[in-house]
């Protein structure tokens, strides 16, 4: 997976330059909603190597203690990624609060504003490629990462358009810490999102609705007369999806027949979803019982 990979290494580069760009902005004008915008770029640093890590260790092989792979080290970057989003939060409104009860004039707010937009502009564009890899790769930690960075980016946005306000109201300068502190407000729930999809898949949540239907179909078109299947279950891990469930057969029907017939459903269910294990358990259908 060097594709995923490279797109790890991108996201520390690009945090490297953005941290650069942003406390450079913060220095420069002494805006606190700046200050919350440079510390996020130092949870996507951390972030970003916390994703290199793990990616490393998620495409090892399968080995004796671990069977089925290593994919679910994924999990742990992105709820790693989701607890430094919170504690950022928390770092933001802390300092903005600090600014509400004793304010500062703002300073050098014209290239303050430009090198804080050339910060957004390098989170935006490494976000889209970071996305587009995640999705052809199927990789939760990528694009976790590359989500992190766009809300970044919105972040920014919402920053720059209150600065601009105070930039030509000075009065208005209050709003310099209440944008901050809805940044750190907005960016808790992207925080807990990341918790719980961790979560999801720690505790092997089940394939999202419309794959299962996708999976359904696959068995239901292959099965021969006479044949029915149930209990079907599903899980992911990382990229990896896991199928299961009974195929019942006419007691009639031979072994290498039956054994053919798995291995139909098998390819078609491979070949549809992306890195897929099924596990299919052949059962007589006339011992068995009705099933829902």
């Amino acid at each position: 997976m060097r594709a995923v990979r490279r797109m790890a290494y991108l996201s520390i580069v690009t945090s490297l330059g953005t941290i650069a760009l942003k406390f450079g902005a913060y220095w420069l004008t002494g805006s606190v909603s700046l200050y919350s915008d440079a510390l996020e770029s130092l949870v996507n640093l951390a972030a970003g190597l916390v994703a290199l890590g793990v990616l490393i260790v998620a495409h090892q092989p399968a080995d004796d203690r671990h069977a089925y792979g290593h994919d679910k080290a994924e999990y742990f970057a992105s709820g790693v990624e989701g607890a430094l989003i919170l504690i950022a939060a928390i770092a933001i409104v802390w300092s903005a609060a600090g600014r509400l009860v004793e304010p500062q004039p703002l300073t050098h707010l014209g290239p303050g504003l430009v090198v804080a937009f050339l910060a957004g502009v390098m989170n935006f564009a490494a976000a889209r490629v970071m996305l587009r890899v995640a999705r052809q790769h199927d990789s939760i930690t990528i694009e976790a990462d590359a989500k992190h960075l766009l809300t970044d980016v919105w972040t920014s946005v919402g920053i720059l358009g209150g600065l601009l306000v105070v930039a030509a109201a000075p009065e208005w300068a209050i709003l310099d810490p209440l944008r901050a502190i809805a940044v750190g407000v907005h960016i808790v729930v992207t925080g807990v999102a990341l918790l719980r999809r961790s979560a999801d898949g720690l505790m092997d949540v089940a394939l999202p609705p419309d794959e299962v239907l996708r999976a359904e179909a696959l068995i239901r078109a292959e099965l021969p007369e006479g044949a029915s299947y149930h209990a079907l279950r599903t899980r992911k891990s990382g990229s990896r999806r896991f199928l299961e469930f009974h195929l019942l057969v006419p007691g009639t029907m031979s072994v290498h027949d039956s054994h053919a017939l798995c291995d139909r459903i098998e390819t078609a269910l491979t070949t549809e979803l992306a890195r897929a294990g099924v596990t299919i358990h052949v059962e007589p259908a006339e011992t068995q019982g009705p099933h829902g």
